[in-house]
């Protein structure tokens, strides 16, 4: 069966208003709406981009959805989680700060920020896996602690992964910082002995007591360390480092698991919409302003993750007239995210288009 995802052509250039009202349409258009409960907690899932990033989306953008939401419950909030790098996002005082310093404020989108894995990255959830790659995937609390889950995703290319959309923004966006680690790396961080202090910290948090502290910094023993990223979570002066995977099969197959995991968390009450204006070669964690790759083309809306991304691929590609301008900036197959997605139940590929009059 096919799902139906909804388009409406929009560009960057119009106004905060005309965007926002097609972002509302598209929203009712899915019928998430109408599946909210009187004082439902809704995660209203979010990149707020890096510190001079521009390409985020615009908190006016979403002033008419959000209007709609308030109608049914007002617990809404806008989120995400810390970064595993760290910046101006890798911890929720800063994040908040940087949030704010990008318009997400009250006054102009009327619901809070909160930082879903708390102070450091520490207010953690584990929800069990049940396929090839994820056992126990991490996810910060407040995704776990709602009851419904709207995405609002900017699509860029990804240097890893060759296209962020809908299914990175749920399965990357929502874990926890330990989340993040144990889908890029498949072995455990190392010490920067430049870096490190020796200031006896990241010890005290190992729950394996596999660091210790030696002449001059610590050193991690991979026969203990379980890969948990505590001490990623809790170093101050970045001494802690991920040793990255470079598979990117394997991190797309394990990024559909924790989507899979965190949408199977909702029972169905879960949106999508992404935003396909000022597509970028790399992801919104950039800090800086980058050029687009293609015009603006337009928002698409689903409650299908895999196939409001492969929509957008395919519009997407149809714009660069048949060129494949994810792929063109990292060689990276970007589908194998999506079709994974179908083998493992997240979603179908096979979708319906239809245009918003």
């Amino acid at each position: 069966m096919k799902s139906q995802v909804y388009f409406i052509p929009a560009d960057g250039k119009e106004s905060p208003e005309s965007l926002s009202e097609k972002a509302r349409r598209a929203y009712l258009a899915i019928g998430l709406n109408e599946k909210l409960e009187e004082d439902d907690f809704l995660a209203l899932k979010i990149h707020f981009g890096e510190k001079h990033n521009t390409g985020y989306v615009k908190p006016r953008w979403l002033k008419g959805l959000i209007g709609e939401v308030e109608k049914k419950t007002p617990r809404a909030f806008l989120t995400d989680s810390n970064t595993l790098y760290i910046g101006h996002r890798s911890n929720s005082v800063d994040h908040i700060r940087l949030a704010w310093s990008h318009g997400f404020t009250p006054d102009v989108v009327d619901v809070p920020v909160i930082i879903a894995d708390g102070l450091i990255g520490r207010d953690v959830q584990d929800s069990k896996g049940s396929h090839a790659r994820i056992k126990s995937a991490r996810i910060g609390s407040a995704f776990l602690n709602s009851d419904a889950l709207l995405c609002l995703t900017h699509v860029t290319g990804h240097v890893q992964i060759g296209i962020g959309a809908a299914i990175k923004n749920m399965g990357m966006g929502c874990a926890s910082r330990a989340g993040k680690l144990d889908q890029h790396s498949v072995v455990h961080p190392r010490v920067s002995p430049k870096q490190c202090r020796n200031c006896g910290i990241c010890p005290d948090y190992c729950p394996e007591d596999a660091i210790v502290q030696a002449e001059g910094h610590v050193l991690i023993d991979d026969k203990k360390c379980v890969g948990c990223g505590e001490c990623l979570v809790v170093c101050k002066f970045g001494a802690i480092k991920m040793r990255w995977d470079d598979d990117s099969p394997r991190l797309q197959e394990k990024l559909a698991e924790y989507a899979l995991t965190i949408q199977s968390h909702f029972k169905g009450k879960v949106g999508f919409i992404n935003f396909l204006i000022q597509i970028t070669k790399d992801c919104d964690c950039m800090a800086r302003a980058q050029r687009p790759i293609v015009g603006d083309i337009g928002i698409l809306a689903s409650s299908d993750a895999v196939a409001v991304d492969k929509a957008t691929a395919d519009l997407v590609i149809a714009r660069s007239a048949g060129k494949d301008v994810f792929r063109a900036g990292y060689d990276r197959d970007w589908s194998v995210q999506l079709s994974y997605g179908g083998k493992i139940g997240l979603g179908t590929m096979a979708y319906n288009l239809i245009e918003l009059g």
